[in-house]
């Protein structure tokens, strides 16, 4: 028998769960044996009565990780009274946030337990489907931009009324990937004027794409205007970059900030200095607060106010959003257990294989003590 076990996750804010009916469904069909904790659902609006219905066995609430399980799915980092509970054998499915948890990290490694952190999946095409950072980090970016709508005392979109017009609000955003994206498309979609910001010039087409405008900056004279990157740029460029970004800021509602870097303390895009520019009541939503922050005033947990600015310290946004969140990462999970439980002939019991020739496994897995 094949046991997965989903724990009802216990840290602060954590409001997702590892597993929905939907994916429970589909692992019990494959064969395997799926056990729930009572009430690891429940925040995420998915009751125990759902699961049963889609073939789980339902545990009490309280209990331990069963000995015989072979993979363990969870959405955040474990505490060490939870990793002392573990069976050693065991394949631990999470995010493990290394840099975030050492003592965590440190207590994961002398336990001989297997762990595959999610945040290191490799951003490949054969891995796409696993890419939890992706499926989070869209979600992050949609409710960033209704932070700060909501924290702003001020419409979105212009309005034109019997009492005059309402001008637009400005937003700005750092950064151009999946988070940022999805926080251009719903700040245009709220009818806010939006602009965006990235290292890499070439994301200027998918900015446009979405109906903002990209924060250019004129090429070093005598230079090809393709070649001009971050890493071939001249210190006079970098200047005129920053000078530009900061100028839009200082005009700026709302400015989102998305720079995050796996492992590592964010970047810092908005020192004190920058925050100081900008408008009274103006609001800052900085997406990497987890990790220190882009915005130097960022406080986690807390919405500072300075000089008149906002800076909302919502951490863990992705949680806030529980249902959609919770089906999301519980599709990535699914297809890390597919990939660990390979398909056998009909009537053959599926088996956990680690495979560290395969790339998408060998970056995935967080070494530990029993690793080789």
């Amino acid at each position: 028998m094949t046991v997965i076990f989903v724990p009802k996750e216990i840290r602060s804010g954590e409001t997702r769960v590892a597993a929905t009916p939907e994916t429970v469904g589909r692992m019990v069909k494959d064969g395997l044996t799926v056990r729930i904790e009572a009430g690891a659902g429940i925040s995420a609006c998915m009751p125990d009565e759902d699961y049963q219905a889609a073939g789980a066995d339902i545990l009490p609430a309280g209990s331990a990780c069963p000995a015989d399980t072979q993979v363990l799915l969870k959405v955040a980092t474990p505490t060490c009274t939870e990793i002392s509970t573990y069976p050693k054998d065991v394949l631990l499915v999470s995010f493990l946030r290394a840099g975030e948890f050492p003592e965590e990290t440190a207590a994961i490694t002398r336990s001989g337990i297997h762990a595959w952190a999610m945040e290191c999946v490799p951003r490949t095409t054969l891995a796409q489907k696993m890419d939890a950072l992706s499926s989070q980090a869209n979600i992050a970016g949609y409710k960033a931009v209704l932070l700060g709508a909501t924290t702003l005392g001020k419409y979105f979109p212009l309005l034109m009324t019997a009492a005059g017009t309402v001008k637009p609000a400005k937003v700005v955003i750092f950064g151009v990937g999946v988070a940022g994206l999805q926080a251009i498309a719903t700040a245009k979609r709220l009818g806010a004027l939006v602009e965006a910001t990235d290292i890499r010039p070439e994301v200027k087409e998918q900015v446009e794409s979405l109906g903002a405008k990209f924060i250019d900056v004129a090429p070093d004279e005598g230079a090809e205007e393709e070649s001009v990157y971050a890493a071939e740029a001249s210190d006079d460029y970098k200047k005129r970059q920053a000078e530009a970004v900061a100028a839009k800021v200082a005009e700026a509602d709302v400015v989102i900030t998305t720079a995050q870097i796996p492992g590592r303390k964010a970047p810092l895009l908005i020192p004190t200095s920058m925050v100081e520019t900008m408008k009274l009541g103006s609001v800052i939503v900085d997406l990497a607060i987890e990790q220190g922050g882009n915005c130097e005033l960022s406080q986690e947990g807390v919405n500072v106010r300075h000089n008149g600015v906002t800076i909302v310290g919502t951490s863990n946004i992705p949680a806030t959003v529980p249902v959609h969140a919770s089906e999301l990462y519980s599709r990535n999970l699914l297809e890390v257990v597919k990939h660990v439980f390979p398909k056998v002939e009909e009537g053959q019991e599926r088996r956990r294989i680690l495979d560290l020739e395969n790339e998408i496994t060998a970056g995935s897995l967080h070494k530990t003590g029993d690793d080789s």
